[in-house]
């Protein structure tokens, strides 16, 4: 087997990565496509990077396509990565939504509806329940969903089972937020019934066309613009527009910006966070 990536390989993986999800790779990125594809070129008995993109071209089932999606889609996260995020619902977002639907006649059933529209293994959307089960205790009038998606299947896979590593929970889970919500199962950690109740997971290329039964209140989309071109980040974020309620609030990375690409989007700040609004 050939486990080195031409200039004319690069290009053909490039593009068909592109296609299938959305990702644009730069020169400089020959090397992740070599490292993250060869165990898979092994499993295929391809002997070149060429001869893999004609098997995974081959493939009706699709299985191959989804395994280098997996492959190549970057799963690294944690719980309550960047802390702003969170501090922002708990403080604000959370509390003025709740007022809102209140004085707007909801005063037996309040719903909430949240998006976590990367949500790799499921950290981020955990990390959001257990905010609103620690601001709001009892959990009796309130219809809360949270709904996680990301374009590789493993890793929806994984969140939806909601069982993680010690070393995985030791990434932003404080011990005794360890021991409240979840359950020892052998060598592995689960999820408490309760949060995983307000969670459902579902495989989604955001640049794919999308439509939901009912808008959502705050959608988190963070760190995955970076890595689109400019055309797709302005389609990325509209797509998320038209899904957003009129008075709900997008979260994107703390390096990120949405300024510039789409004027309809206003940023808001509160105290070090940043979270946008479209305008009326």
């Amino acid at each position: 087997m050939n486990g080195s990536l031409s200039s004319t390989e690069f290009a053909l993986w490039q593009r068909y990565i592109y296609d299938i999800s959305g990702i644009h790779l730069d020169a400089s990125k020959g090397y992740l496509i070599e490292t993250r594809l060869k165990s898979l070129m092994k499993e295929c008995s391809a002997v070149s990077f060429t001869d893999f993109h004609r098997k995974v071209a081959a493939d009706f089932s699709r299985n191959l396509r989804r395994q280098v999606i997996d492959a190549i889609t970057t799963n690294e996260t944690s719980f309550f990565r960047d802390q702003s995020p969170f501090e922002l619902l708990r403080h604000k977002l959370i509390p003025e939504l709740i007022d809102r639907r209140r004085k707007a006649g909801m005063t037996r059933t309040v719903p909430i509806r949240i998006w976590s529209a990367a949500c790799s293994t499921g950290q981020e959307v955990y990390s959001i329940a257990i905010v609103l089960k620690e601001l709001l205790g009892s959990l009796n009038g309130y219809d809360i969903r949270i709904l996680g998606t990301d374009i590789s299947d493993n890793a929806v896979a994984q969140a939806s089972r909601g069982y993680y590593s010690t070393l995985e929970l030791g990434r932003g889970m404080q011990a005794d937020g360890q021991r409240k919500y979840f359950v020892a199962e052998g060598s592995q950690w689960k999820i408490c019934d309760e949060i995983r109740s307000l969670t459902s997971f579902r495989t989604m290329n955001l640049l794919e066309p999308f439509t939901f039964p009912v808008p959502y209140d705050l959608i988190f989309c963070r760190n995955v613009a970076i890595y689109f071109n400019e055309t797709d980040k302005i389609k990325l974020f509209r797509n998320l527009g038209r899904v957003l309620a009129k008075d709900g609030a997008l979260m994107i990375g703390s390096t990120e910006s949405i300024s510039g690409l789409c004027p309809e989007y206003k940023p808001q700040r509160y105290h070090r966070s940043v979270f946008y609004q479209i305008e009326s």
